[in-house]
């Protein structure tokens, strides 16, 4: 990814200041001898000088729409960190670099830091929300047409992550990219021509170690030990003296069983992702099972902390979308959004799993089973599974050219 052009000229500046300070004066502060100080790195002259109340414009300034504004702006900033994260870390699944496990740090600590940067958001509202109904009031009818939905960057963070535009609520009845302009909506538009974050991880489930059947074939083997399982408890049950307790018994028993054979119908998976009930494909479903149940293997740790990050996004932006919509409750009411929309009304629909990217994951604990039930692992016959060998990158690989 290409540098910031103002570090760079920053950077040739101090380069060439660096060469004309004396040697014996190596240890004098940069700051006195012309080199950038605090102000000029942070580019504090265009940060702090950059909110403009509406309302002052109009003569009449208004306390709280400073506060207002800032912490939108901060909003911002923090978006542009997260962009900034997801990049990288789609880089380095897009590249292959992902290929060497050592990388693998690097994504994890990445999309971290999204999470730690969506917590902070949501704790964010807490300071807006000292302003009141009315604080807002007074200054609301500058706004318009303004409205949150115009952020670009949360639109390109969404569809970078991967949320479904079929799944999308339409914004004033028009579809979400209809509502910006020239080079903003094609970097919409590119956005979602580019590989999601879904997708990459997607095809680094796929590669799993251990799903393939000519190998240790963990799907078959899993669906051999559930059924021969339920088979053994139904057996116990019914051996049981008739009472409410055995009725009972035998209907979780029935259910745990279509619950299963759901699961392992590869037509039936197919039909739930074409209704978008269900993200991942059939084989990456496998891998992040796969992954879930051997977490506590050395192979699986990274990965599995990798899923639990993933979650944690959705569970974050899930949050930061259902304060959002309390605090705009809060503050208008029933009424017409600042841009047109049914403001609430609107908000609240987006609080769904439609718009959870990584809901696949979440439903794993569906799934859970006895641990004896779980294919056993022998670090003897499949050492491939225990360590990760400097020689394979099978498993990290993003790239299908093999």
């Amino acid at each position: 990814m290409s540098g910031c052009p103002y570090f760079q000229r920053r950077h040739q500046l101090i380069n060439k200041l660096d060469e004309e300070v004396d040697d014996s004066q190596e240890g004098t502060n940069k700051a006195s001898k012309g080199g950038i100080i605090y102000g000029d790195y942070l580019q504090l002259d265009k940060i702090v000088t950059s909110q403009l109340l509406q309302s002052e414009l109009k003569g009449n300034k208004i306390h709280d729409e400073h506060l207002f504004i800032v912490t939108h702006q901060a909003y911002e900033l923090w978006f542009k960190q997260i962009l900034w994260e997801l990049d990288s870390v789609r880089e380095i699944f897009i590249s292959g670099h992902v290929r060497d496990e050592r990388n693998m740090l690097k994504v994890n600590t990445r999309i971290h830091r999204i999470v730690m940067v969506l917590r902070l958001l949501v704790d964010q509202f807490a300071v807006l929300e000292t302003m009141t109904a009315l604080d807002f009031y007074d200054f609301r009818e500058y706004l318009s047409p303004a409205s949150g939905f115009q952020s670009l960057q949360f639109r390109l963070l969404e569809n970078k992550i991967g949320v479904c535009d079929s799944g999308r609520v339409p914004y004033n009845r028009r579809h979400y990219r209809d509502n910006f302009k020239g080079q903003e909506s094609e970097l919409l538009l590119r956005s979602e021509q580019e590989p999601t974050l879904l997708q990459l991880v997607e095809k680094w489930l796929e590669r799993t170690p251990g799903l393939e059947e000519d190998g240790f074939n963990f799907w078959g083997k899993l669906q051999t030990n559930i059924f021969e399982g339920i088979r053994k408890e139904r057996e116990a049950t019914e051996k049981m003296p008739d009472s409410e307790f055995k009725e009972e018994k035998m209907d979780e028993l029935n259910k745990q069983k279509d619950l299963f054979v759901s699961l392992f119908d590869e037509k039936r998976h197919e039909h739930l992702l074409s209704k978008g009930e269900r993200r991942l494909s059939y084989k990456a479903l496998q891998g992040a099972l796969m992954i879930y149940f051997y977490r506590e293997e050395p192979r699986f740790q990274v990965p599995f902390q990798l899923l639990t990050s993933l979650m944690d996004i959705d569970t974050f932006m899930t949050k930061w979308r259902y304060n959002h919509v309390c605090m705009v409750h809060r503050m208008i009411g029933s009424k017409t959004g600042t841009g047109g929309s049914s403001g609430y009304l609107y908000l609240r629909s987006t609080v769904s799993d439609r718009y959870k990217v990584f809901v696949d994951l979440f439903n794993l604990a569906t799934f859970l089973v006895p641990r004896d039930w779980v294919p056993k692992l022998s670090p003897n016959e499949h050492p491939f599974l225990y360590t990760a060998e400097c020689c394979d990158s099978s498993y990290f690989s993003s790239d299908d050219s093999d």
